[in-house]
This record gives structure tokens, sequence and C-alpha cells, in this order.
């Protein structure tokens, strides 16, 4: 994939991998900036449901524009690829931070003030994050906050992105409902916050 092109994003390195897909630093040559895109695994694009969720998770996070949420620029289908095409933040997670050593009260304050804002701009929008964790949260040399992965994004009231009685999200963070496979709102993003 590293050297590729699709419609006029040059692929530059592999960022990481999770459930919903893979993500690559890219060239955007049109506005000439570094952006991220994540592509759809090929097996989920025969499976009309995965394809539902992936564009479901497309639409709602490129809803939310606040500071302290990735920003979606686009949603692409190039060559038999479909991918998302987002903001790209250079900075770390939050998890990788911590895993450094401790941070002090008046930075872990800093960084809570700002995830609770975006969190708050999503579920304004009635979207539910669903995978609340510290390597879904990155964090800018400047210390700005920025929740990324809007892979399990449900748009409270819409569709049903899971199959009945299926858990979505990581099971160190899930709130209990979510953890039974039951429907969940916005409960279940400060259960894993907090």
């Amino acid at each position: 994939m590293i050297g590729k092109t699709f419609s006029h994003y040059k692929i530059l390195e592999k960022l990481g991998e999770g459930g919903m897909g893979v993500v690559y630093l890219a060239e955007d040559s049109k506005l000439e900036r570094k952006v991220a895109i994540k592509f759809l695994p090929r097996h989920f694009a025969t499976h009309s449901d995965e394809w539902e969720r992936f564009k479901i998770e497309a639409k709602a996070a490129a809803a939310l524009n606040h500071p302290n949420i990735a920003t979606i620029h686009a949603i692409e289908e190039v060559n038999d690829e479909i991918f998302i095409v987002m903001e790209y933040i250079d900075g770390q997670e939050l998890k990788e931070k911590i895993s450094k050593g401790p941070i002090t009260i008046e930075e872990s304050i800093k960084i809570a003030i700002q995830i609770t804002e975006g969190l708050n701009a999503a579920h304004e929008k009635d979207i539910v994050h669903r995978d609340i964790k510290s390597s879904n949260i990155m964090i800018t040399e400047k210390g700005k906050v920025k929740i990324m992965d809007f892979g399990l994004a449900k748009i409270r009231g819409g569709v049903q992105l899971t199959k009945e009685q299926s858990a979505l999200g990581t099971a160190a963070y899930m709130s209990p409902e979510q953890a039974r496979g039951e429907p969940t709102d916005h409960g279940a993003d400060i259960w894993a916050f907090g």
C-alpha cells in the first residue's frame, strides 16, 4: 500500500489498525497537506452490514465539527478501495503518554475537560462513540486533545449498527449494558471515560 496513490492521496506510511480498518498517513496533492486515511478491509466491502457501518461512521463523524474531535474530510471509493479521509493529528495517544510516566493533576484536568467538551458536542448531536479509551484520544505537542475513531459510533435513535445481542467496543471500557449487547446511549461514553 505504501507509495500507492488513490485519487489525489499518496500513501506514505501505516499509522495503525483497528476493528474498522487500517489507517495510513497520506499526502493530499490537491490541498498540499497530510491526511490520515482509514481503509475498510476488503472483506467488509462484501458484507453490506459492515459497509453500512462504515458509511454511518463517516457520516456521523463528519457531522461533528468541534476542536476536540478529529475532522472527517471525505469518504471515497477508488479502484475497489473504500476509505475515509481524516484530519492527520501529529501527536501521541493518551495511552502512550501515560505509559511514559505520571502526568500532573493540572495536565490531567486539562485533558479531561477537553475530552468532556468533545463528547458533549457528539452527544448534543445524539452521537455515541461507544469505544472511548486512552488509545482513541490523541494529544498534540501543544496539549490539544482530539477524540479519534468513531468506528463504533451510533446515532441515537437511528439505524441499529450491530447484530442483535452483539457487543461492540473494548471490554475493559464497556458499560454493563454495552457488554450485554443491549442498546446504549451517551451513558456508555460517560462510563468508559469515568
